[in-house]
């Protein structure tokens, strides 16, 4: 598995919240505003400020001044990361599953053959 556990652990743990979810999905679109950002939920813009903060800890996103606005931006690489380790994970699991339906029918051609 890549070496960024740690990386991969802040990922999955901001992906875990809807809001931050689909805040993921409208940066996906392009940059944005955080009152963009905000508009659609139903919260208080401190609240909405920790989502963002979290994801940036997280590296799924990075942000900036632009006058007096803040823009956010996807950072894909750290959702690659996340991709890269779904894809090992999900060959391994494929190996071991693999290597177990030929136990089984290893098992049951011996238990015909007796």
């Amino acid at each position: 598995m890549p070496n960024k556990p740690h990386a991969v652990d802040s990922t999955f743990h901001a992906l875990a919240d809807p809001t931050r979810c689909a805040v993921v999905r409208a940066l996906s679109q392009g940059n944005a505003t955080v009152s963009d950002l905000a508009r659609p939920f139903d919260m208080a813009l401190p609240s909405f400020t920790q989502h963002l903060g979290v994801l940036e800890n997280a590296g799924l996103i990075v942000s900036w001044r632009e006058g007096r606005s803040r823009v956010c931006a996807l950072n894909a690489g750290a959702l690659r990361d996340a991709e890269d380790w779904m894809a090992t994970a999900r060959r391994e699991w494929e190996a071991r599953m693999d290597r177990f339906e030929t136990h089984i029918h290893k098992m049951k051609k011996e238990s015909s053959d007796d």
